[in-house]
């Protein structure tokens, strides 16, 4: 069964999340467990804390099914030490906030070089990175999302993804998140089925699907190989329909959250509605 839904708003508390999921008719989401633009949360509280839990209950919504993610300031391969450190410290904390609250993965961006250090040292400094987070935490597997390669971001390639995981230690806590706007930026086709199959069999091959802990759905507005990142609706981009109608309908992504961070919220539900038909199709 395929678990669907949006990054969602955690305005007001992070007990408004499961609500605002459910409000769209999803059974999954993502959300910020702090704000993303500042380095040092505000303390979870314990109330707020038994009360997301009570609301996902109430929802219906298991813990399996939700993929928060971590700053954006955080680049965890970051070639100046000073500032490597301030991210690990800042990622260690978002690591802790879902052990916390009891969730068992972290989605994050892996990290760029800044034109300063060469890709494999990069790559070498995020695999470290992901060592000391999980040292510091249980039970809260770190998910390396694909990049779309925009300036000097690593992870737009297959490769780069298994190289970090081939660095982690613990390796029954390292998964990946596959973003398709991002995957389509970073030069792998999903414009029809046969291509979006074929990107498929080349990520179970360099990367494995046994890795896969989630996907986001997003249609791009630049074209295949571009490396911008810049999300758009289902089938208004440039990808069009059919990837989603693929992957919807094949059951390597079941029981794993499909997130859509597609640009118009007012329409969620409508997308939601739009790819549960495509699953159905397939019954």
């Amino acid at each position: 069964m395929k678990r669907i839904g949006a990054h969602v708003s955690a305005a007001g508390g992070v007990s408004n999340t499961p609500v605002n999921a459910a409000a769209i008719g999803a059974d999954a989401f993502a959300f910020f467990t702090k704000n993303q633009r500042q380095w040092i949360g505000k303390p979870l509280e314990k109330t707020e804390i038994k009360a997301f839990h009570a609301a996902c209950e109430e929802h219906h919504i298991h813990r399996d099914h939700i993929l928060p993610h971590d700053s954006y300031l955080i680049n965890l391969g970051h070639p100046e030490r000073e500032k490597l450190q301030k991210s690990r410290d800042a990622f260690n904390e978002e690591m802790q906030r879902c052990e916390q609250m009891e969730l068992k993965q972290l989605n994050f961006h892996p990290g760029s070089h800044l034109k300063q250090i060469d890709e494999p040292t990069c790559l070498q400094l995020i695999s470290e990175s992901i060592n000391l987070a999980l040292q510091y935490t249980q039970g809260v597997t770190a998910v390396i999302e694909n990049t779309a390669g925009q300036g000097s971001n690593l992870g737009y390639r297959f490769e780069h993804l298994a190289t970090i995981i081939k660095g982690v230690e613990d390796k029954s806590r390292v998964g990946v998140c596959i973003d398709t706007c991002h995957a389509f930026a970073g030069g792998y086709d999903l414009r029809t089925a046969e291509s979006s199959a074929a990107v498929f069999e080349e990520f179970d091959h360099v990367v494995g699907f046994e890795w896969l802990r989630g996907m986001h759905l997003n249609d791009s507005k630049k074209k295949l190989g571009s490396r911008v990142d810049r999300h758009h609706s289902l089938g208004k981009g440039e990808i069009g329909i059919d990837a989603f109608r693929f992957i919807l309908q094949d059951p390597r992504f079941d029981e794993i959250p499909l997130i859509l961070e597609t640009t118009d919220n007012e329409i969620w539900a409508e997308e939601i509605s739009l790819l549960r038909g495509f699953e159905n199709e397939s019954t």
